[in-house]
């Protein structure tokens, strides 16, 4: 088991992440959630992975985070 990276993310995938929030029109309130996921340093599995949530899914792969999606999107990996 890994735990999410929360720093040292690379350049390329920080800036993705960042245009997704915007694109997708993520609010405030879903990545405050996000957040407090974070604070309790979850372990998450070393394949890809997703945690749903009420207005966005964050998916990862091991250790990263790689993209948000919408809750109409479909999600790859196993639910958190």
């Amino acid at each position: 088991m890994a735990k999410i990276q929360r720093s040292d993310i690379p350049r390329p995938l920080f800036e993705h992440l960042l245009l997704r929030v915007r694109d997708r029109d993520i609010d405030a309130a879903a990545i405050q959630s996000f957040a407090a996921l974070l604070d309790t340093n979850p372990e998450v599995q070393t394949g890809s992975w997703f945690k749903r949530f009420p207005s966005m899914i964050v998916c990862g792969d091991g250790a990263l985070i790689k993209t948000f999606l919408t809750p109409a999107q479909a999600p790859f990996g196993d639910e958190l």
